[in-house]
Order: structure tokens, then sequence, then C-alpha cells
């Protein structure tokens, strides 16, 4: 039987969450064929020394929203952020430490692509305080590769993965599968290269077709539904024999390695979004707000003010948000925490919940509440039932 979504009230959070920090860096090399996020081609000369000028502004307009507040993590995402020079990086985080305090061992990763770096480059983001490095190699096979308008080769992506441990203890590497032509044999081959390479935390995407995409007005011939479900389980049970653990529907980390930025995300953590096109989120006592920033690049450097959009989070539409994130995590989430991050009662969830239970879509216990095995592979239907009334 279904319960309805009985409809939330007023928000009262007893203490905010961690907090942390997202930089968006736009541009690329090359705007790859699948990519939907708010990244753009260079043109010549890259405005390192004014993009990073009002990504300090941008923070120093939200800083009276956090008074007080401690930064866990910090992000650099793009784009490609590894095309900027480490000296910008340093002037940014230096910045950043200047205006807000970093938690002791706060992490601080950016993203790079083959081809965009070389060791010594690894070097200087390393001693500008970057202490995790995520590595978009997407896959090892040139036929691939070329399928996703990669602008770097498989050695290449080796080279940049060798490179990356020999500076970093934490790396990432991002992987795909599903693609163009790709058979469950070829997938494997991508994972086994991954594992070898030694890296400590791997996270895996099957390739979906987004609008305004170069494949959505052209759309490859992908594998067949079933065969990249095949490709998901087995990618899951070969990590799980080489003692990866798939704490986040797409994340694979060794002890100790987990990604605390994006974990941050998945508990429905605050954080804040500077640069082009970046969103945030920040909780106050009595309500949860999102903000975003202008997302073109040109009129971003010439205004005063780049804030977009700044919006109270509605009652009715916390549940939905918190386990559009929480339902993520194979593990769940404590009883308490939703209580704890949206400010409502855990009566605004009991409907969903027993109908979820009731379909076999979750597990839950007096300490925790997570998705099942069946609730992992039909997760939009599970979280359809939070969605408001």
């Amino acid at each position: 039987m279904y319960i309805a979504l009985e409809r939330p009230g007023t928000v009262k959070l007893a203490a905010l969450p961690p907090l942390a920090l997202y930089v968006h860096i736009p541009w690329c090399v090359r705007k790859c064929p699948y990519c939907d996020f708010n990244s753009h081609e260079r043109n010549g000369a890259l405005p390192e020394k004014a993009y990073v000028e009002a990504l300090l502004r941008d923070l120093e307009q939200l800083l009276p929203q956090v008074w007080g507040r401690r930064l866990t993590s910090i992000f650099i995402g793009g784009g490609t952020p590894s095309l900027f020079a480490p000296e910008s990086i340093d002037t940014l985080l230096a910045g950043v430490r200047a205006r807000l305090t970093l938690e002791p061992g706060a992490e601080v990763t950016l993203e790079a692509n083959p081809g965009t770096v070389e060791a010594a480059r690894f070097r200087g983001f390393r001693d500008a305080g970057v202490n995790r490095i995520s590595v978009g190699v997407q896959s090892f096979d040139d036929g691939m590769l070329k399928a996703l308008g990669r602008i770097h080769g498989a050695q290449e992506a080796k080279r940049a993965v060798e490179a990356a441990l020999a500076a970093f203890d934490n790396v990432n590497l991002d992987l795909m599968y599903g693609l163009p032509g790709q058979s469950i044999g070829m997938a494997r081959a991508d994972i086994e290269a991954g594992v070898a390479s030694g890296v400590p935390h791997l996270s895996a995407y099957q390739l979906t077709i987004e609008p305004n995409t170069v494949f959505f007005s052209k759309p490859p011939q992908l594998p067949e539904h079933d065969l990249c479900a095949d490709m998901q389980v087995m990618i899951e049970e070969l990590l799980n024999e080489n003692k990866f653990e798939n704490y986040e529907t797409s994340a694979f980390a060794k002890p100790g390695h987990r990604c605390r930025h994006n974990l941050n995300y998945w508990e429905f953590g605050d954080y804040l979004g500077i640069g082009a096109g970046a969103h945030g989120k920040i909780s106050f006592p009595d309500r949860v707000t999102r903000h975003s920033r202008m997302k073109q690049p040109r009129e971003y450097l010439a205004a005063d003010s780049t804030l977009a959009e700044e919006k109270t989070i509605d009652a009715a539409e916390l549940p939905f948000e918190f386990m559009l994130n929480a339902l993520r995590l194979p593990c769940g989430f404590s009883v308490g925490l939703f209580q704890e991050r949206t400010g409502l009662p855990f009566t605004a969830i009991a409907g969903p919940l027993q109908a979820a239970e009731e379909k076999g879509l979750i597990e839950r216990d007096l300490k925790a509440i997570r998705p099942s095995a069946k609730g992992q592979r039909f997760l939009n239907e599970l979280l359809e039932l939070f969605l408001p009334r």
C-alpha cells in the first residue's frame, strides 16, 4: 500500500553540516561530444590571473553567510583545471586560506586530463597545496578514446597516471563504460588496467546521452541496456575482488581513500560554489539555500557580482533533495541524518520509506536506511517515491 508523503513544515536545524568549497574552471582544450558540463574550448591564452581574482571576489561575497565555519575540503573541477599553471592554483589556494580556515588535513582535489600535465606540473600542484588528483582517463583503449573525442591516447594516459602517483598518494581515475562499440571484455580490460595502475580510487561511469551535446544530436550506437547492466555487475565484482569498496553508485575506494568532498555532497552537507556556472548549498538554522554563478566565462569575468540565482529550498522539496544524494550510498545513511541535515521530522519521509520497503527497494533497521540491491539497480524508481506530492 502506498502512503502519501506528509507535507513538511518549518525547517529547524540543530547544527550546521560540514562545509566544503567547489571551484569551477570552465576551459578545456576541446569539448568532448558527450560532455554537458559548463566547459568551453580555450581560444588562445587563458586569463588565469583575472579569473583567479574573480574567484576570490566570489568567495568574499559568500563569506558573510558562513562566518565562523571551517572548510573540510576543496574540489577544483572543470573543464580542465590542470590547464592552469601551478602558480595560479597556488595563488587561488593561498587566497582561500587567507579568507577561510581549513580543517587540519583538509582534502584538496584537482581534476587533470592526460595531455595537459606532466611530472613537473603535478609536483607544482602538490607544492601549491593540492593533495588529491583526479585523472580523467575514461578508457585505456585507443579506439574507445577516439570514439569519445578525447585528445589523449592510451599510452599518454598511462604516463599521466604514473606521474600522478609519483607526486600524490591519493589519486582517482575516471573511467567510462557502455561506450560506442564496446564489448564486456573491452570494459573489463579498462577496469583491469585501472586496478593494475595502482591507484587507490576508481570512478566508473556509464556513458549516457545528455541534451545539448554532440552525441545528443548525432547519437552513436551504444551497447544494449542489458549489456551495460552486465558491465556494471562485472565492474562491481572485479573491483570487490581487488579490495575496492563500492561506497557510492559509481565510486570505488581502497581503505582510507574515499573522496571526502563527494561524500559531503551525498550526505547533504554544505558547499560554496565559485567560478563560472558553479552551484552551491548553504544551510542556516531556519532554512537551506542554493546559489549559482553566471555561466559564460566572458560575462563572469566582466561582472562585479556574478550571482545568477539564490533561493531557499522549499521544505516540501527537501526530502527528495536529501534522498537524491543519500540513496546513492550503498551503505545508506544513519536514521538521524535526515533530520540533522534537513531540519525536518522523520515523519516527513515515513510514508515513502514504507512504500519503498514494501517494493523491496530499501532495507532498514534501528540505525540505518540503505537501498537494497534491487533499489540500487532501480534507483530512479526509488527516488520517485520521495518527490513532492
